[in-house]
């Protein structure tokens, strides 16, 4: 019980705002604003660049941003377990605990 309470502890710290991504990506969406947040950098860093694909890639982007939001955050409470020691390394690898950004 305790370790849920630290994880949730945890999660909260890093826990980010589905609301303000849909802001962000509504007034800054051309640059990355949005992926920024999310900490997506490398696609952040391709909407500065190219300044959303000509507004292309922003519109289509709103459509994405709630899926990506979720798999951020999941990927984030996986990290924390991991971090945490709450699953030994042989269930990370039968569980399929990988922590890479997808």
């Amino acid at each position: 019980h305790q370790d849920l309470l630290i994880l949730e502890s945890e999660m909260s710290k890093h826990r980010k705002s589905k609301p303000v991504t849909f802001i962000l990506w509504l007034f800054t969406g051309g640059i990355g604003g949005h992926r920024y947040y999310l900490g997506d950098l490398v696609y952040a860093i391709a909407m500065t660049l190219t300044l959303g694909d000509f507004v292309i890639w922003t519109l289509l982007d709103v459509f994405f941003i709630s899926g990506r939001f979720n798999k951020k955050a999941e990927i984030k409470e996986r990290e924390i377990i991991v971090n945490l020691g709450m699953v030994d390394r042989e269930v990370q690898d039968q569980a399929g605990f990988d922590l890479e950004i997808n």
